[in-house]
């Protein structure tokens, strides 16, 4: 050993910026032994230099983006701010500067990945984002190495720990939705404007990521389908408990002879499946591929230590294809154009709680429309039936998106429906 120094700029020192100067100090002494080489961080990129920041030292803080795109020494740029701008610029231009860039941006990769990874490649330099996709749990290289003797077919995945919470609290502990978001903002698994959690959009952005990786054909966030859980109700969770399931917020993509099919959206799910059993802040990712069968990669989808375990390893990726002169050797790996399948053609069993008139004939009538529709009912079942109202639940075959959206839509047309009170895919 040479005591070799690869010097570093981090750009942001929130939650995870300041995971990964923490997990690199604790692993300072074994640097040497794991790459051939040290790293030591260079510069940091903040907003506000007058903050104070408990354990940093202030001599590596900047508020000048020139500090670290003009300092030659600095061989490698971890981007932890988050956000499409200025990120974007900064990761073009230290790319085309020389440096090798690790970033956990999933709104930028989701959005920019060709533009970013096609970049690395012209100016031969690595580009790595494990973190940008479920935190701690290795994803991205698996689907990238591991994995890449097969025709992966299918990735099913929970990629969003403050939903997953959700539906763990209504499902064990009977709360409602606005019980459970609040419990978990104030645990701080949920942000004050929850949104891009509760929408699905976070995980959408997710399921592009990872649906590029195995498929490889490129996916962006507007290929996602996406369908939050706000909607979701403690009866609708009552009722997958007596159907021996629960319900997930899941992000689904599928190679189809079609095309890729890609959506994040609640589904009803056998709780007997493995990803029925993921519990809490937790994510899970479930691979099936035609050689290795089914396999599932389970953790810390989020935090601080999680997500800087996942930068640090690719910044330990980065550091030893330096030492041995073989930088972008695993670049975009999309080579493939395969379209992406409109979603109405889409085939998806389906869960239907409504409120109808209780009177003869309802269940004729309503059955008539699926037919006309092309709806194939599996399960009906009636409850709390009143005076005047009754509830029915009706389970269909798998069917297209849009044959399913024109039952609906007839259904609400008619006088004896009252209300179309939820409507759930099923796994």
């Amino acid at each position: 050993m040479d005591n070799k120094v690869i010097k570093i700029g981090l750009l942001g020192l929130g939650t995870v910026g300041t995971g990964v100067y923490k997990l690199i100090g604790r692993r300072s002494d074994e640097m040497e032994q794991k790459i051939g080489a040290n790293l030591e961080i260079e510069k940091i990129l903040v907003h506000n230099l007058k903050k104070t920041r408990h354990g940093i030292e202030q001599s590596l803080l900047t508020d000048r983006w020139e500090d670290i795109i003009g300092n030659e020494e600095i061989r490698i740029v971890i981007e932890a701010m988050g956000g499409i701008e200025p990120a974007r610029t900064m990761i073009l231009e230290a790319i085309a500067a020389g440096k090798s860039v690790v970033t956990a941006n999933k709104d930028l990769i989701a959005e920019h990945g060709r533009e970013l990874l096609e970049a690395a490649r012209e100016h031969k330099v690595d580009l790595l984002f494990e973190a940008a996709v479920a935190g701690g749990i290795p994803i991205i290289r698996p689907l990238k190495q591991c994995l890449a003797a097969n025709e992966i077919d299918e990735v099913v995945g929970i990629v969003n720990g403050t939903t997953n919470y959700i539906l763990t609290k209504m499902f064990e502990e009977g709360m409602d939705f606005g019980e459970a978001l609040a419990q978990a903002q104030e645990l701080g698994y949920a942000e004050a404007d929850p949104t891009a959690d509760v929408e699905g959009l976070d995980a959408g952005r997710k399921m592009a990521i990872m649906a590029s990786a195995a498929f490889h054909s490129r996916v962006v966030f507007d290929d996602v389908y996406t369908e939050g859980i706000t909607k979701i109700s403690a009866r609708d969770v009552a009722y997958a408990r007596e159907f021996d399931c629960v319900i997930k917020l899941l992000g689904v993509a599928r190679n189809t002879p079609e095309g890729i099919v890609v959506g994040v959206y609640p589904m009803i799910i056998d709780k007997n499946h493995p990803l029925a059993t993921v519990r809490e802040s937790f994510n899970a990712v479930f691979v099936h591929g035609d050689a290795v069968g089914d396999t599932m990669f389970y953790g810390r989808g989020a935090g601080e230590m999680p997500t800087a375990s996942a930068v640090v390893g690719d910044i330990l990726d980065v550091a030893r294809n330096m030492q041995y002169g073989c930088m972008g050797r695993i670049g975009c790996g999309c080579y493939k154009e395969l379209p992406v399948k409109e979603f109405g053609e889409v085939k998806n069993r389906f869960f239907l709680r409504m409120q109808v008139t209780n009177e003869p004939g309802v269940l004729a009538q309503i059955a008539k429309v699926f037919g006309d529709h092309k709806v194939s009912i599996e399960r009906v079942v009636q409850r709390e039936a009143k005076k005047m109202h009754a509830e029915l639940v009706i389970g269909t075959a798998a069917v297209k998106e849009y044959h399913m959206k024109d039952a609906v839509d007839a259904l609400k047309e008619m006088p004896i429906v009252k209300e179309i009170s939820s409507i759930i895919r099923e796994y």
